[in-house]
This record gives structure tokens, sequence and C-alpha cells, in this order.
């Protein structure tokens, strides 16, 4: 029987945890009522956990249970954040501010926003993947209404200085939207002290199904308005109509509270195992850390490869390891990644890059395969290019 793969690619997707399937199960059979079902007992079991549930996220992330909106995943957050925004705060302005190196979830949308008549703003980062704050200050303009800032990017694991954006923000009236599908879970988060606006999120990246997500809406001072993108029946508190995937939720939350028990301890567990596969393979390869110098998620390592071609080095690894050469959202598309492009680093070298995300469920012998399969494909490469 083949061994399968070890899975490095965590990034991409998440197994679910099995005390998340767990949760989730009495809910597709027992428990099946409709949550907007309050005539009975089956909607209000199912209305019971939803509203457990966004305790749940809620307290993951620093923010109040009414803040939170149930979603299908981040993706469908990102969106009613950023038209739902366009749409309230019409009167204010058509001005949006992003970076070079954001999420295709946000870049398409700031896309398809310019097309009806908005002007967006795509600020550049430095070597290391993080915004100059001047910049984003120098970028303000009397119309601008909101600010998509990524917390944590999802190719190379670059926190944002998030706080200190915020208060630029904050000085001028601007809302901030970070989409943290890539934080959550992994480091400490606090909408609330953050000055956050606006937070995305989704499930299947901290151990949950997919299919779900939620979107943080501040209502403390300054409370965020939204148009609901989508309309029959007023769910959500009007910003997001239709049937609540109960099942999916329920995975959400009880995704988030495990992570939130456990995250202090994992975060040290997954640096030590990054660190260990980055360190072997700069002396075993000479690769480097795209992003390396500023601050990183424990679990995402993205080195590039020096001196291969990157389709002969992805071909060569991933009989053995699941990695990938960017976002599993542009991994259809043979064009470098913009995220590192935006970095500064070399068609070449973005082609030649490969991300590591490692895992709740991540060994150390898992690691090490990784970096003997490296290794090898590297050495071998160098060999036949070399003939």
């Amino acid at each position: 029987m083949q061994t399968l793969p070890v899975y490095l690619d965590n990034n991409a997707t998440t197994p679910c945890d099995p005390r998340v399937l767990e949760a989730m199960l009495p809910y597709f059979t027992t428990h099946f009522g409709n949550a907007a079902s309050r005539a009975h007992a089956w909607g209000w079991t199912a209305e019971e956990a939803v509203q457990q549930a966004r305790e749940e996220v809620a307290a993951l992330i620093g923010a109040e249970p009414q803040e939170i909106v149930f979603t299908s995943g981040a993706t469908e957050a990102l969106n009613l954040a950023l038209k739902g925004a366009a749409e309230a705060y019409a009167v204010k302005g058509k001005h949006f501010i992003t970076l070079q190196t954001e999420h295709k979830a946000v870049l398409d949308t700031c896309r398809h926003l310019e097309k009806l008549g908005a002007e967006v703003t795509y600020l550049p980062v430095d070597g290391r993947g993080t915004v100059n704050p001047d910049d984003l200050k120098a970028a303000i303009r009397p119309d601008t209404v909101l600010a998509a800032v990524l917390y944590a990017n999802n190719e190379t694991g670059v926190i944002q200085p998030i706080a200190d954006i915020s208060g630029i923000l904050g000085e001028h009236g601007v809302l901030l939207l970070t989409d943290a599908t890539q934080a959550a879970g992994k480091i400490p988060l606090d909408a609330t002290s953050e000055g956050i606006g606006m937070l995305a999120l989704s499930a299947h990246k901290l151990y949950g199904p997919k299919g779900a997500g939620a979107l943080f809406v501040r209502r403390r001072s300054p409370r965020v308005r939204l148009a609901a993108q989508m309309d029959g029946g007023g769910h959500e508190r009007g910003m997001r109509s239709g049937t609540l995937n109960v099942p999916g939720i329920v995975g959400l939350g009880k995704a988030c509270a495990i992570a939130a028990d456990e995250m202090a301890g994992e975060a040290l567990r997954m640096a030590a195992l990054r660190d260990r596969l980055e360190k072997a393979l700069i002396e075993k390869t000479g690769a480097r850390v795209n992003g390396e110098g500023a601050p990183r998620l424990p679990h995402v390592s993205n080195l590039q490869f020096p001196d291969v071609r990157g389709a002969d080095l992805l071909r060569g690894v991933t009989r053995e390891i699941a990695v990938s050469s960017g976002s599993a959202c542009t991994s259809a598309n043979p064009e470098p990644s913009h995220v590192l492009m935006a970095m500064g680093v070399s068609e070449e070298l973005a082609h030649s890059s490969l991300r590591f995300g490692l895992g709740r469920f991540t060994t150390e012998a898992d690691v090490d395969r990784a970096i003997e399969t490296v290794n090898h494909t590297v050495r071998s490469l160098h060999a036949i290019y070399n003939q």
C-alpha cells in the first residue's frame, strides 16, 4: 500500500479536528432543526447551539457575541464587508485602500468595486512584506471609506502591525477591515482593543468544517454600518439572510473554543517545528526565507530555492509532501505569486518558492521527512542541470 504524502499545506485547509466533528454530528441528525424556527423545541435547540457558537467565536477574537455574523466562509465575509461598506458609506466617499499582497478575495472584490465607480489605492510592501505606515497615512483622503489589510499573509505568514494601522485610520475616521483567516486561532487577537472595524475568518483554516465562517462587525463606537448583500428573511440581524448552516456553525464554534484553549502551547510547538525545517533547509540547500526579519505566524514558512526551476521542484517534492507554491485560490494560475513579486522577489525565485503550512497534527517525523525530500530533490535537480 502506497504511503500518503506528508500533509504540509495547512494554509490551504486543515483537517477537521475529531472533537469538532463529534460536536457537529448531532446537528445533522437528532438536532436537525432550523435555528429560525422559534415555535418548537427543534428550533430552540438549534438556536441555542448557534448562540453558543457565536459566543465561542467572539471569545476567540475579543468581540461581543452580537458582533458576529455567520457566513459561508471568509470569502463571503470579505465580500459582505467591502460591498456592504461601499453601499452603506456611499455618501462619505468611494475611495478604498488595500495592500498589493492581499488575498484574492479582497483584491478581486476591490476590482469589482472599481467597475462600479470606486477608487482603490493598492499600497506596496517592503522586502519583508510589511506595509509602511507613512505610505498608509499618505494614501488617506477625505473620501476614504475603508482600508483592507490582511492580518497575516496566507503565503508568507507575515503579520502586519494592525494596532498601529488602526490607530492611523482611526485618526481620520477610516474603517479597518482585516482578513484574519490565517491568524485566527493561531495567535492572540483582540478586535476590540486593536481598533478593528471588521474581521473575517473561516472555520476550515482552524480545524473546523468547510462552508462556515464569520464576519466581526463592530457595534461599539465607532459602530460599523453595512448594507446587506443577500436579501430574504433578514437573518443575522439583517446583514446576511439565509437558513443558517447549524452543523457548520457548531463546528466553527467548537474549533474556536479548542483554539482558544490550546493556542499558546500549539504556537510554541509549531514555531519549534518551523525553525527546525528552515534551519535544516537553509543549511542543506541554500534556501532563503521569504519574509525573513518580519513578525510571522508560527506555523508558516515560505522558502525560495535558488538555481532550481519551480515546476521541477514542485513536481519532485509533492510525491512525498503536500506543499504549495502559493495560495490555494491561485493554484490554477501559472503566474508567479503576486505576494512574492510585490515583496521584490524575482519572477524566477517566486516560481521556485515553496509554502510549508504546518499544523496541529504535524509531527517532528513529518518535518524530518520534508527536509529529506526537499534536500534530495534540490540536489538531484542541481545534478541534472549540471550534466
